[in-house]
């Protein structure tokens, strides 16, 4: 182990065929700070999409997404990868918060949803997480990290608005791909050729090369506003801003503490699924550290925090699930925070370039849900599994909505979450009971224990 707590990788600049480079590893500084910049990159265009649609600083919201990665980092003892970024599940809560007693009301409710989600964490740390495993077993925890990817898929597409122009309707103010498709079959062309045309570091930065390519193209079409660079400051504090409480709002950010123990778990299942070593011992603190990077968040004024899909898709494709690079990645997000400038320079890469890089990083995350029931051998035969995952992902891909009243909405992800477990254990329970279960005759193993480690050690073999 290296005295700052890495090991590094083989000669620290190749990665064999098969390997990964492991959170207790590291690569060389130039190499991982590469890839950290991936990660920034990755996490930058969503995190700063909620403070732009709730009315939050978006330097306050970066500041605080860099801080709680290293709170996260730091309470999981440096061994679980994660970025945490802006959880859209406060984007609904936000706004009704908003309408009835502005900013520092919604504040006060991300706090209040910061604390709970460390008190779920302490007991799960203190009491373990087998329960949660018995709650959320493979098919469930598959199901909720491809729906969450699947579900971002008409964010990477965009939105457009019509405006009546001459009598006839003009598209105006278009949104990922859509905004330039050109630009972003581009940008996703180029990471996708680089992937495989080059070999080492090269290839493993292929998003980052990609993007970068594709912001020179945008420059050359005349895609990209320089006007709020040329205006920033160049050194400037985030602004803060102090919570307040209203019962009467406070309720509409409870459901919220649920989807981010979906996220959560569903992260530490995808780590280890990606790195074949179970993480289970870590859930509790991963809970735990999200919980009081939310609540510093409500402390502040930024928004609540989760583990980030996108950076796993980074991940994926980069094979380095080093602690270390996220560390850079953090520093970097403070830097932005810190520099209005750069944030603006930062901030003025086109939606089609963000849309082409979404395209991949989104898909990525759909397939890693796959990957978890592959890995702990989902037995699609059993009526119960297929049809928890079938109703579930087309609830989280369709965005099904319900509103059950006024100001207060749960969309695809949360519906998505909530019919995968409602759906597999009511399917569960009346098929024991009735004697009409296809379960196996010996009890599955536990997600992400030894039978994950011994498929993965399997497989490198």
């Amino acid at each position: 182990m290296s005295s700052i707590g890495w090991r590094v990788h083989g000669d620290g600049r190749r990665i064999g065929t098969g390997a990964v480079v492991a959170p207790d590893e590291r690569l060389t500084w130039p190499r991982t700070i590469g890839i950290g910049l991936q990660h920034v990159v990755a996490m930058f265009g969503a995190t700063i999409l909620v403070p732009a649609i709730t009315g939050f600083p978006a330097s306050t919201t970066l500041f605080f997404s860099a801080v709680g990665t290293v709170v996260f980092l730091l309470v999981t003892g440096n061994r679980l990868p994660s970025y945490l970024g802006s959880s859209f599940a406060f984007i609904a809560p936000i706004f009704a918060a908003t309408a009835t007693g502005g900013q520092s009301v919604a504040v006060g409710g991300i706090l209040l949803t910061g604390v709970l989600l460390a008190v779920v964490g302490a007991v799960v740390h203190l009491a373990g997480s087998r329960w949660i495993d018995v709650v959320m077993p493979p098919i469930v925890t598959g199901t909720i990290v491809a729906l969450i990817g699947l579900n971002l898929a008409p964010v990477a597409w965009g939105t457009c608005q019509s405006a009546v122009v001459d009598g006839e309707i003009v598209q105006q103010g278009c949104s990922g791909f859509r905004a330039a498709p050109l630009t972003g079959l581009v940008t996703l062309g180029s990471i996708i050729l680089v992937t495989v045309l080059f070999k080492g570091m090269l290839g493993r930065l292929a998003i980052l090369v990609g993007v970068v390519i594709g912001y020179l193209f945008a420059v050359l079409r005349g895609e990209v506003d320089f006007t709020a660079f040329g205006e920033a400051d160049l050194v400037g504090l985030p602004t803060f801003t102090s919570p307040t409480f209203d019962l009467s709002v406070l309720a509409l950010f409870l459901p919220v503490v649920f989807v981010l123990i979906a996220e959560n778990v569903g992260h530490v299942k995808s780590v280890a699924a990606m790195t074949g070593k179970s993480y289970d011992d870590l859930t509790g603190r991963a809970l735990l550290a999200d919980g009081l990077a939310t609540t510093l968040a409500g402390i502040g004024g930024g928004s609540g925090t989760t583990t980030y899909a996108e950076n796993i898709g980074v991940m994926a494709a980069t094979k380095v699930y080093s602690t270390a690079a996220y560390w850079v990645a953090a520093a970097g997000a403070l830097v932005l925070s810190m520099s209005p400038k750069f944030g603006a320079l930062v901030g003025s890469v086109p939606n089609g370039v963000l849309g082409g890089a979404a395209t991949l990083l989104y898909g990525m995350i759909g397939i890693l849900g796959a990957r978890i029931w592959v890995q702990n051998k989902v037995n699609f035969s059993d009526p119960v599994n297929l049809t928890t995952a079938a109703v579930a992902l087309i609830v989280g891909i369709a965005d099904y909505s319900w509103i059950p009243q006024e100001g207060l909405e749960f969309k695809g992800i949360a519906l998505g979450t909530a019919a995968a477990l409602g759906v597999y254990h009511l399917m569960r329970v009346i098929a024991r009971w009735r004697g009409t279960s296809a379960e196996p005759a010996s009890p599955a193993s536990v997600p992400g224990g030894t039978e994950l480690e011994g498929t993965s050690e399997a497989a490198a073999r």
